[in-house]
């Protein structure tokens, strides 16, 4: 059986200016103060000694994160294209109070987030079921490689949703919310027969 600990990273200065961060990859996406102490928080209430290794978006917030939690496990750490946020296009760094403004429409009243037909707007932006995709993608892969393995994978936001999402496979894709920052959610796999499971979402150890 495969495990996956799928963590958000810590906050940044764009998650409280509640931007589109998507794969932005500059200061405003880095860890803020609070987010460096969320990270903490996690790695004093969430040890992963247990794991065989971590498996880290290449996005910087997400280094930054997984460099906390591993300052004492000292696991082997790879990076995967797959676990990056997905990308908004046209509107990766833009507010989400002036888009919504723009376009009541694209977004969902109860999250006020955007709901999957916003690639209408910003035709550059990368659609829902691309994301789920090469998360699937990520998935089939690290239990074909690590059957018996648990990974600790450090991404984003919309990525943990995605995943959700390929396991659950909701009529409604916003059914499920995206959860918060170093928040921590399990998927098991049984190679025997290829299955994933979703143990539990958005669990947070503080």
């Amino acid at each position: 059986m495969t495990e996956f600990y799928l963590i958000r990273h810590g906050q940044t200065k764009a998650n409280v200016m509640k931007m589109k961060q998507g794969n932005i990859n500059t200061e405003m996406t880095y860890l803020n103060e609070h987010g460096q102490q969320q990270a903490q928080t996690l790695a004093q209430n969430f040890d992963i000694s247990f794991a065989d290794r971590i498996i880290c978006s290449p996005l910087k917030r997400a280094q930054q994160t997984a460099a906390v939690l591993n300052k004492e496990a000292n696991l082997p750490i790879s990076y995967d294209k797959r676990l990056v946020e997905i990308s908004y296009g046209q509107w990766d760094g833009q507010k989400n109070a002036d888009l919504k403004k723009i376009h009541p429409d694209a977004y969902n009243k109860y999250w006020n987030d955007v709901l999957p037909f916003y690639t209408k707007y910003a035709t550059d932006g990368e659609r829902f079921e691309d994301v789920v995709k090469r998360v699937h993608s990520f998935l089939e892969d690290a239990l074909s490689k690590s059957p018996n393995d648990k990974l600790i994978c450090v991404t984003h936001g919309f990525t943990v949703k995605a995943a959700a999402l390929d396991v659950l496979k909701p009529q409604d894709m916003m059914s499920i919310p995206e959860p918060r920052n170093t928040s921590v959610t399990k998927i098991v796999a049984t190679p025997e027969d290829q299955k994933f499971y979703l143990e539990y979402f958005n669990q947070i150890f503080n």
